[in-house]
Formats: C-alpha cells, sequence, structure tokens
C-alpha cells in the first residue's frame, strides 16, 4: 500500500503577511560543519525535493561556506523555476573572514548587495542579524540600513 502523500502546513511569519511553510529547511550543513561537503548536484537535487513535497521555507547565511552555501541555494532556485515556490531567509553579521561582528550600515548594505548576488535573486524574503553587534545600537542597523531595503525591494 502506498504511502498518502504529506501536505506541508503553512503559516504566517511576522506581521508583514509572510506565509511559510511550517516546516524550514536550515541549509547551513550543506556546505559546512557537518563532515565533508556534499555534491552539488546530490544538495540541488534535495532542494528541489524538499520544495516538490511542500518544505519552501530556505535559511541560509553568508558565513556558511562562507559564500557557498548562498551560492548553492542560487544554483538550486535557477533550476526547474524554484524561485517562486520558496521563501528565502538569510542572515548577515557575522563576517566571515575573521568571525567578527558587524552590523554597521556599510557593513550590512555590502553583506545584503554580496547575498542577492550570490543567490541569483532580486528580493530576500527575510534578511536578518545573525549576530548582534554590540556596538552599534540595532536601532541604527534597522532604521538606517534595512527599512531603505525593504523599500527598494531587496
Amino acid at each position: 500500500m502506498a504511502a498518502a502523500p504529506v501536505t506541508v502546513p503553512r503559516m504566517k511569519l511576522g506581521s508583514q503577511g509572510l506565509e511559510v511553510s511550517a516546516q524550514g529547511l536550515g541549509c547551513m550543513g550543506m556546505s559546512m560543519a557537518h563532515g565533508e561537503r556534499k555534491p552539488e548536484a546530490d544538495m540541488v537535487a534535495l532542494l528541489h525535493h524538499a520544495v516538490a513535497a511542500g518544505v519552501t521555507f530556505l535559511d541560509t547565511s553568508d558565513v556558511y561556506g562562507p559564500h557557498t552555501n548562498e551560492a548553492l541555494l542560487g544554483t538550486a532556485l535557477q533550476a526547474g523555476e524554484v524561485r517562486g515556490k520558496v521563501q528565502l531567509a538569510t542572515k548577515f553579521g557575522i563576517t566571515p573572514d575573521v568571525r567578527g561582528v558587524r552590523g554597521d550600515p556599510a557593513y550590512v548594505r555590502a553583506a545584503c548587495e554580496g547575498s542577492l548576488r550570490r543567490l541569483g535573486v532580486s528580493c530576500i524574503d527575510l534578511y536578518y542579524q545573525h549576530r548582534i553587534d554590540t556596538t552599534v545600537p540595532v536601532e541604527v542597523t534597522v532604521s538606517s540600513v534595512t527599512l531603505p531595503l525593504v523599500a527598494a525591494a531587496r
């Protein structure tokens, strides 16, 4: 007897109307941290399988790899018209070169532009701070950087 298809529930995330699959896929282990790097073709196939199964909330960060995890997701998003089916989250705040923490406006803007380029997208659905930079008031990070990015639909 064949297994019944599984439906992944959806839920609202935050107050801005973003709807995501209740089960997300954290992608860090596809590029680092959990043993040897996996073959890219296998990871792209895994991402496509997850999306086909209803897991459409994909989470990455510029520090994973560093940068290679976002590039991997970018490859998967371009193949098979996946971008329109997923909600994409990525993070900023941990500098890949020295594992420092930054939240200053110039760094955040450059990090966002780099993430957009590596992901091959024009807009990130959820862009958030991986670690808080205690030398920069969070209000400065949010009001002077992320709000303009939202206004620009980045």
